[in-house]
């Protein structure tokens, strides 16, 4: 295949846009603002949840506290009516003997719920901590996650404005190179992932960075300089400049 001389060499302004684009692209998807926003999203469903433990935690106990205090109230009420049947004078001696057992006993259920209710108010204080604590650090993680965010989102329209400044640029240098070298360079992009032509700079290839050995040296040294010759090792168009050292 042949091409003119100098339209080869504006394949290596090409070659540098797609080096830029391809970089930009490669930027988008390794950001690491988009892994903080990520971390700070796991961050706040790990609070979120803990909040939710905390508060489920926090409605059980008072529900239990709830309860106990009924049955405290339950037992002072049937305590207190012993009692005042004692003191109304009306009762037997049988009846006043079962009542006063009847009276230690409610005496210990009372106490036994009361040292629950105990129990349950310091479970409620760890409880209503955790709480705090969840809710404390679920808010940091929001403030957290919408700093990253903002970071990523900068980053990402400086990266979009980028890519649109040198697709644009890329565009017009495509435009001045003939259709059967560009799709050609355009196969050999897809193929390397990269570039489809490198510079021969003092006899190395600056695609794959390889060398010219003695045959390919001579084979590209005697070329046409219109004719398109690609590197054996990589398979770029190599194009020939005053630095390629022939």
């Amino acid at each position: 295949m042949k091409a003119d001389h100098f339209e080869q060499q504006k394949l290596l302004a090409l070659a540098d846009e797609d080096v830029a684009l391809t970089q930009l692209a490669h930027r988008k998807r390794t950001l690491p603002e988009t892994a903080a926003v990520e971390a700070a999203l796991e961050s706040e469903r790990t609070f979120a949840e803990a909040e939710v433990r905390a508060e489920t935690e926090v409605r059980d106990l008072d529900r239990e506290q709830k309860r106990l205090e009924g049955d405290v109230d339950t037992v002072r009420q049937r305590a207190d009516r012993d009692r005042s049947r004692i003191d109304s004078g009306a009762a037997t001696p049988k009846e006043i003997t079962s009542l006063q057992s009847e009276l230690q006993s409610l005496g210990r259920r009372q106490s036994d719920l009361e040292d629950q209710v105990l129990e349950l108010m310091e479970r409620r204080e760890t409880a209503d901590a955790a709480l705090v604590a969840a809710q404390t650090g679920r808010a940091s993680a929001v403030a957290d996650r919408e700093r990253a965010e903002q970071l990523r989102d900068d980053s990402l329209a400086d990266i979009a404005d980028s890519t649109s400044r040198h697709q644009a640029a890329r565009d017009e240098v495509a435009a001045a190179i003939s259709a059967p070298l560009l799709t050609l360079y355009d196969r050999i992009r897809t193929q390397t992932g990269t570039t489809g032509a490198a510079m021969l700079k003092a006899r190395q290839c600056q695609g794959c960075r390889i060398e010219l050995n003695g045959r390919e040296l001579a084979a590209v040294r005697n070329a046409d300089p219109h004719e398109v010759v690609r590197c054996e090792n990589c398979g770029r168009i190599l194009v020939r400049t005053a630095e390629s050292g022939l």
